[in-house]
């Protein structure tokens, strides 16, 4: 049977950069365009007034919009493999914060740490959902708008493209602060690498998960 040229064709304005231009919504997610939105458990005991949520967010350097993993299963047949989807896998979650003179979010993450295992004795909280947390990171855009918007210091509002709840966190890891004579012209950083035992991602309008 003989191939149809045709399917093979494209028109030359769909090679352009003109076309390209018109695909690239809003020009492009930027990377740099973030924000995670914290939530301690309440036997941690800080954090409770929103205002304060809203300001350390914003030392939140780097993270990450979550993967999405699904295992596979082997089943070996006569010298080949068949492979079937197997089981979702979370990967841990990575944050990078940067501490500020007070060492309000270190003092966090080691409190909510102790909270799960103390570093005196070894006991701790026996009940997952005492010490489990979500956290949300937040894809902002750069056009302003009125929907679903997170508004900064100046007025100005950003629009949340795509947003992951992280759904029961918790930290694992808190990163060792280095401290050298050699540094200068540097700030403080950290990471927290937090579990996460499931993640659901919203669209814009924020109503049902899209995944």
């Amino acid at each position: 049977m003989a191939l149809d040229k045709n399917i093979f064709s494209v028109p030359n304005n769909e090679r352009s950069i003109d076309s390209f231009k018109t695909r690239l919504a809003q020009g492009g997610a930027r990377p740099n365009l973030f924000e995670v939105e914290m939530d301690f458990p309440s036997g941690v005991g800080i954090f409770d007034d929103e205002i304060e949520n809203t300001t350390h967010r914003m030392m939140i350097k780097g993270a990450q919009l979550p993967a999405s993993n699904i295992a596979e299963v082997i089943v070996p047949f006569r010298g080949r493999q068949l492979k079937v989807a197997g089981d979702r896998r979370f990967d841990p979650w990575t944050i990078t914060v940067v501490n500020d003179g007070d060492f309000k979010l270190r003092q966090a993450f080691e409190r909510w740490a102790n909270f799960i295992i103390k570093v005196s004795d070894g006991s701790g909280t026996i009940t997952p959902s005492d010490y489990f947390a979500d956290w949300r990171v937040n894809q902002l855009g750069r056009a302003q708008t009125d929907l679903n918007t997170r508004g900064d210091q100046s007025g100005a509002t950003l629009p949340v493209l795509r947003r992951y709840n992280m759904r029961g966190c918790w930290p694992s890891a808190v990163s060792a602060i280095e401290l050298s004579y050699d540094t200068q012209d540097a700030i403080e950083e950290f990471q927290v690498t937090l579990q996460v035992q499931w993640w659901e991602a919203y669209d814009s309008n924020n109503q049902d998960s899209v995944v």
